[in-house]
């Protein structure tokens, strides 16, 4: 599974400005007190149309990327979510790993 670091969500947000998906995969509860701010919610746990959640809004683009993340490196929810994606078709999906506790943290990663 393809995965992404900090650095490389800030340059392709801000600097590159690429057009992606950015999924918060955790409840909507979870969501809403915090994320990342470019980021949608497409709840994955207990969600059975997530896959079509996902494709409603990448459109007919399944080599769109997408990166999904959850709340930290121990968490489950973002790699289920983008392997969920990725047996669906789309090819351009990544992780990221460190989720929320790491977009938070001061420590920058080396892109």
């Amino acid at each position: 599974m393809k995965t992404v670091t900090k650095a490389d969500i800030k340059r392709i947000n801000e600097i590159e400005q690429e057009d992606f998906l950015l999924i918060n995969a955790l409840p909507r509860e979870d969501f809403n007190k915090k994320h990342i701010r470019t980021s949608i919610n497409i709840p994955f746990p207990g969600n059975d149309q997530f896959v079509k959640d996902v494709a409603k809004v990448a459109g007919e683009n399944k080599n769109r990327k997408i990166i999904v993340y959850c709340a930290n490196k121990t968490c489950d929810v973002s790699p289920k979510a983008a392997k969920a994606l990725e047996n669906a078709g789309f090819s351009n999906v990544y992780d990221y790993e460190g989720g929320m506790e790491d977009w938070e943290s001061k420590k920058e990663q080396a892109a």
